[in-house]
């Protein structure tokens, strides 16, 4: 016998996203310019974040998309050159962004959310990100995370 589990009220998916050199900390550098292209993103093509943590050389998110719109390689699309457009020249050709290799990594791992137990363990991860690298000794203390203030974030389901 088969047993299913419904899913979230919402469809909520979780995002690893990379740099293309790890260990760089080209996003905690740049973190404004990252925050601004994902703002112009939203503006266009809109979602809603659930969780976000920026690590040096790579981030994690949970998102939202609009009932029946599915696109989230666009906006990842977006968000990434918008980003690496806003960069300095030297910044980008420093490391190794030129044709053969750009700012970012290929792609992106994605999960969909099945269940509230799914969406606790990915927003956990989220949450325990910075703590696990060695980067702070509690989520709150780590500044690129919507855990910082745990009151921003926003209901999914």
């Amino acid at each position: 016998m088969t047993y299913h589990s419904h899913p979230p009220a919402v469809e909520a998916i979780y995002f690893t996203v990379a740099l293309s050199r790890a260990g760089d900390d080209l996003l905690v550098l740049e973190v404004e310019r990252l925050r601004q292209a994902v703002r112009v993103t939203r503006t266009e093509r809109p979602f809603e974040i659930a969780a976000w943590v920026v690590m040096p050389d790579h981030l994690h998110a949970i998102w939202t998309l609009p009932v029946g719109d599915i696109d989230v390689v666009g906006r990842w699309r977006l968000i990434k050159a918008r980003f690496s457009a806003s960069l300095p020249l030297s910044a980008r050709t420093a490391r190794g962004s030129q044709r053969s290799q750009g700012v970012w990594q290929r792609g992106f791992w994605q999960h969909r959310i099945s269940d509230a137990a799914d969406m606790a363990l990915h927003m956990r991860s989220c949450q325990m990100d910075p703590v696990r690298h060695g980067l702070v000794d509690t989520p709150e203390a780590w500044p690129y995370s919507s855990f910082r203030n745990p009151a921003a974030l926003q209901p999914v389901g």
